[in-house]
């Protein structure tokens, strides 16, 4: 677990040079990075979304692009397409932006549906397909995508099937004051502060194998898949949680566990990551939402209602 220890700690201290506070949102990241899954954040502009994908995109000596996402973009803009190259006279294909590793989709749902597509192959399976010939993505692959919560005119929802490609949803939130203070000094000195490359593509790769060692207990499995079975039972839901939802909690907690320096899951590590993994993978009834009531409000109802295992220190079942 050392090598996890150790690019945690430098990956913490990178990012924190350009970005104040947001210890919870790096963790979380972090927690999508080291399980291989992808991340929307649904947040308000100027919170920082960008500024925080870019710094853990070169703090991991990754490639990165940004896709700006309007209704005009098109499914080849994104992949890329092939095109006659006059000087050879023959037909080449152009890469697009979704070639580098660390992408930032920005504002996705301005995106049609069409263009949001062109994403999933990608997220799902690592891997390209345009014009019959299907092309590999370098790992780590790690797209983080931005939506807007409170606009809706020219905007197109990502379906519940989308939704569930993604790891996890959560958002920044505004800062402290103090923080906020921090953040309009640091704005004066941002040419000095520039990110560096602090470990390798290959480290994370390290870390992404580590991650699949962290064992759970047979009660603590059990309780996992309590959590995400009570999810299909709550009054007021008509979706609940996927298997692709258990595998996902699952990678999560071992993540979760992982960067808490344990070689095991303990119940507090599911609790922990259950509402960003989980809450987005739910479809409420209509009755429900227009009572404002919250998919993580929901996910809080099940974690007070399903009993946790009592864990010893080693992680085993307390007698």
């Amino acid at each position: 677990m050392s090598i996890i220890s150790h690019v945690t700690e430098k990956l913490r201290t990178s990012v924190s040079r350009t970005i104040v506070g947001q210890e919870k949102s790096v963790e979380r990241l972090l927690v999508a990075l080291y399980a291989g899954g992808h991340v929307l954040l649904e947040d308000m502009p100027g919170t920082g979304k960008t500024e925080l994908a870019k710094s853990l995109a070169v703090s991991i000596g990754s490639t990165f692009a940004r896709i700006q996402c309007t209704p005009d973009l098109l499914p080849s803009d994104i992949t890329g397409s092939t095109i006659y190259n006059q000087h050879k006279q023959q037909f080449q294909f152009q890469k697009g932006p979704l070639f580098h590793q660390v992408i930032l989709v920005d504002e996705i749902n301005r995106a049609i549906p069409r263009s949001q597509s062109a994403l999933l192959e990608a997220m799902a399976e690592g891997q390209i397909t345009v014009d019959g010939h299907t092309y590999p993505l370098r790992p780590p692959f790690f797209v983080i995508a931005t939506q807007n919560p409170i606009e809706s005119q020219g905007t197109f929802p990502l379906p519940e099937a989308q939704l569930d490609r993604f790891f996890m949803k959560f958002s920044l939130g505004y800062p402290s004051l103090e923080e906020e203070r921090s953040i309009f000094h640091l704005s004066h000195e941002r040419e000095k502060l520039k990110t560096a490359p602090v470990v390798t593509s290959e480290e994370i790769l390290q870390v992404q194998a580590a991650i699949k060692e962290v064992t759970f207990s047979s009660d603590v499995e059990l309780y996992m898949l309590h959590l995400v079975r009570h999810t299909r039972k709550m009054e007021g839901v008509s979706l609940g949680v996927s298997p692709r939802g258990l595998i996902a909690l699952g990678r999560a907690a071992q993540a979760q566990a992982a960067i808490r320096g344990r070689n095991y899951v303990l119940p507090d590590d599911l609790k922990e990551v259950a509402k960003p993994v989980l809450a987005h993978r739910l479809v409420l009834d209509p009755a429900v939402r227009m009572q404002k009531v919250t998919p993580q409000e929901i996910i809080e109802r099940v974690i007070n209602e399903v009993t946790a295992p009592v864990e010893n220190e080693q992680g085993a079942p307390a007698s």
